[in-house]
C-alpha cells in the first residue's frame, strides 16, 4: 500500500500544478480580453512562443553558456577566496586585528554600485562579468565560514585538546564539520548573488550572455523575449540551487541522519522503560 506521507506529497505536487494553469490561464485571458497592453505585459502563449523560437534557433543556448560560464568561474574564485579568508580570521587573531576592520568596511559598500566602475577597468568582455560574480560571491562565503568555525563547541575543543590533539585535527575533526550548515548557507547565498550580479554587469556592457540579450530587447521592444530571459534565469538559478542541495546532502550525510533520528518516533519497548 502506498504510504500516506507518499500520497501528501503527490497531492501537494498536483495542487501546485492546478494552481499555476489557473495562474496562467488567467494572465492569458486578462490579457487578451484587453485589461492590459500586450506590449506591455504579453501572455504566456506569447513568451513560450517567445522560449521556442530562441530555443529553436540556437540563439539562447550559446547566451546562457557565456553567462553560465561567467557566474561558475567568478563563483569559484570568490567563494575560494573568501573560504580562505574566513579559516585565517576565524583561526588567527593577527589576520582577524588588521584584515577584518576593513572587510567590514568595503562589505558596508554597495557592490552593485561598483559594476560600472568593474566593467569600466576590465573591458566588455567575460573578465568584468568574472571579477562582478567572484566579488559578490566572495562576503556572503567568508562571513559564514568565519560565523560556522567560531561556533565550534568550547567544551568538544578543550576536551580535545586535553587529550594532546593539534590544531589541524581540531581543525579536520571538530571546526570544520561544525561549521559545514553555515558554509553551505553562505554557498547558496553567494550562487544567487553571483547570477545576479553577472546579470548586472551584463546590463551596463558585454558582448554576449543574457543581460546582454535581455537589453537588446528590451530595445527592440520584444517584450515577451525579454520575459523569457527571465524565466532562463529564475531557471538556472533553481538549478544552481539544487545542485548545490545536491552536494550538501553527499557531503554533509550525517545531517540526514540527525533529522531522522529527531523525528524518529520511541518504540513501545522505550515508552514503557
Amino acid at each position: 500500500m502506498p504510504n500516506l506521507s507518499d500520497i501528501d506529497t503527490l497531492r501537494n505536487r498536483v495542487l501546485s500544478v492546478l494552481l499555476l494553469v489557473l495562474i496562467l490561464g488567467t494572465w492569458e485571458l486578462f490579457v487578451r480580453s484587453g485589461g492590459v497592453p500586450v506590449f506591455v505585459q504579453p501572455p504566456p502563449t506569447a513568451i513560450a512562443e517567445a522560449l521556442w523560437r530562441g530555443f529553436a534557433t540556437g540563439v539562447y543556448w550559446e547566451h546562457i553558456a557565456v553567462t553560465l560560464f561567467e557566474v561558475l568561474a567568478g563563483y569559484a574564485i570568490g567563494c575560494g577566496l573568501g573560504f580562505l579568508l574566513g579559516i585565517g580570521i576565524a583561526l588567527n587573531r593577527y589576520v582577524a586585528y588588521f584584515a577584518y576592520p576593513y572587510i567590514i568596511m568595503f562589505l558596508s559598500m554597495p557592490k552593485v554600485a561598483l559594476v560600472p566602475l568593474i566593467v569600466l577597468w576590465f573591458g566588455l568582455g567575460m573578465t568584468s562579468k568574472i571579477v562582478t560574480a567572484a566579488l559578490i560571491s566572495f562576503f556572503p562565503l567568508m562571513v559564514n565560514t568565519i560565523t560556522g568555525l567560531n561556533a565550534a563547541d568550547k567544551n568538544s575543543i578543550d576536551l580535545m585538546r586535553s587529550l594532546g590533539a593539534s590544531k589541524r585535527q581540531i581543525f579536520v575533526m571538530l571546526r570544520l564539520p561544525s561549521a559545514l550548515p553555515f558554509i553551505f548557507a553562505g554557498l547558496e547565498i553567494a550562487i544567487t548573488l553571483a547570477l545576479i550580479g553577472t546579470v548586472v554587469a551584463e546590463f551596463l556592457g558585454a558582448e554576449r550572455g543574457l543581460g546582454m540579450l535581455m537589453q537588446n530587447m528590451n530595445f527592440l521592444m520584444d517584450i515577451g523575449g525579454s520575459f523569457s530571459i527571465l524565466i532562463i534565469l529564475a531557471l538556472l538559478g533553481l538549478l544552481l540551487n539544487r545542485t548545490l542541495l545536491f552536494v550538501r546532502r553527499r557531503l554533509y550525510f550525517w545531517e540526514r541522519f540527525e533529522d531522522g533520528s529527531k523525528n524518529a518516533k520511541p518504540s513501545p519497548a522505550a515508552e514503557t522503560t
